[in-house]
């Protein structure tokens, strides 16, 4: 089983405009597209992963019913969040490249607008290229 408190790799930020859920969502879709997270592996019950993120389990609840909407886990009652063999996605559409080259577009003013350097920037962008070719 998958276990946040051992590898402590979802970190939510309580202040952030974004909600709390769609955090859960976006650190486990990382982490299930990383292969951090293997298909056949299950996922903390929603009250255990709540408790350790100190946030209602409705919450994680919420998470955990978009990653099966997305196909990523199977939900069962009392046997949990079962991770799927997920097929790979066709490849996108000239809309959705356009759209996805706008939201990172986006993330990477708002990071310079915080603040951070742009090579600094960079290189992750460039860390994260490199992790993806392997």
């Amino acid at each position: 089983m998958y276990s946040v408190s051992e590898t402590r790799t979802i970190q939510i930020d309580l202040a952030s405009a974004e909600p709390v859920y769609k955090q859960i969502v976006a650190a486990l879709r990382t982490h299930l597209v990383s292969g951090r997270i293997k298909p056949g592996e299950t996922l903390p019950p929603i009250r255990q992963l709540a408790v350790e993120l100190g946030v209602h389990f409705n919450t994680v609840a919420e998470a955990y019913r978009m990653l099966a909407d997305q196909g990523w886990l199977e939900l069962k009652r009392r046997r949990g969040a079962l991770v799927l063999d997920r097929e790979t996605p066709r490849p996108p559409q000239k809309q959705e490249r356009q759209t996805f080259a706008k939201r990172l577009d986006e993330m990477v003013a708002e990071a310079l607008a915080q603040g951070l350097p742009p090579k600094q920037v960079a290189a992750a962008l460039a860390r994260m290229a490199d992790d993806l070719a392997e």
